[in-house]
């Protein structure tokens, strides 16, 4: 089978690699001509337009996108449509806001595409190695694919959510809870650094990691994140906030469902622009860690 890829960033790129791995037929495209050209030294086939691309794909296309949410998922979208049949899946990789991704597919359902929204998870090395995939969408087109995503999937990691949105709207609520796990571990380490004591920050998330009731991989990459940096001293204490939280807090609201630990993870991001805590410095080292996402350094 040949899948077609569009966004070639971090997690794209990455999961370019796996499904090559995997043994499919990859055609991959970026609006950047360098991505292009290092997935093409990679051995896959890339392509500098999306009217090439889509020429290359089977006669039913399967194209998985893995662009930023919002704007940009349409604008590709609207690119495609043309190239576009009846049969034809369409997968939304990204982190699309889920009353979009419905939208999305009550509009190409007209022509008879399938759109699938895909909640991706595990960060560039999940992408790389076996990602925990949330799948929205049509049964025939899910049953259609199910395979693949079990190939790019860790034993377990698929799973078909349910009807279209269901995908991302499940994988908004991990991120929701992802924030409060992270703000815990930074709030912990905020107090160790506050003691009395000179303690080894990384020995102490390795031995957190090995058989603590709070080990997993965020730990596991707490440790790599004092490995990485240090003590964090040269990390400006800033984290980032992208949709996920904020809409994981307005569906809260939506539902009055009271979310205090998440909503107080999403506020001290926003405050963390002036704050300079340790646990800020600690939550955005993680976010670097797993995702590869900024950091903003001194």
């Amino acid at each position: 089978m040949k899948i077609g890829i569009i966004g070639l960033g971090k997690m794209g790129y990455n999961l370019a690699l796996n499904m090559r791995d995997k043994g499919y037929d990859v055609q991959a495209y970026n609006r950047s001509n360098a991505k292009v050209d290092a997935i093409i030294q990679e051995g896959v086939t890339g392509h500098y337009t999306i009217a090439s691309l889509m020429g290359a794909l089977d006669d039913r296309k399967v194209v998985w996108l893995m662009v930023p949410a919002g704007e940009a998922v349409d604008s590709v979208i609207e690119e495609l449509s043309p190239c576009l049949k009846a049969g034809d899946i369409v997968i939304d990789g990204g982190n699309s806001k889920y009353q979009d991704t419905i939208n999305r597919n009550n509009s190409l359902n007209e022509n008879g595409v399938y759109y699938l929204d895909a909640g991706t998870s595990g960060g560039t090395e999940g992408a790389r190695n076996g990602a925990c995939m949330m799948v929205g969408g049509d049964v025939k087109a899910v049953e259609y694919l199910e395979d693949f995503f079990k190939a790019l999937t860790v034993e377990n990691g698929f799973l078909h959510t349910g009807i279209s949105g269901s995908g991302h709207y499940v994988k908004m609520i991990h991120n929701g809870i992802e924030y409060g796990m992270m703000q815990a571990i930074g709030e912990g380490f905020n107090i160790l650094k506050s003691s009395r004591f000179n303690l080894d920050y990384s020995a102490i998330a390795k031995v957190w990691s090995n058989g603590s009731i709070i080990r997993g991989l965020l730990m596991n990459l707490t440790e790599q994140a004092f490995i990485n940096n240090g003590n964090l001293e040269n990390i400006i204490p800033i984290i980032d906030a992208h949709g996920e939280g904020q809409w994981t807090v307005e569906e809260a609201i939506r539902l009055n469902v009271p979310i205090p630990v998440i909503a107080n993870s999403l506020f001290v991001r926003y405050a963390s622009k002036d704050s300079g805590q340790f646990s800020d410095k600690v939550v955005a080292a993680l976010r670097n860690e797993f995702g590869g996402h900024k950091l903003h350094v001194q």
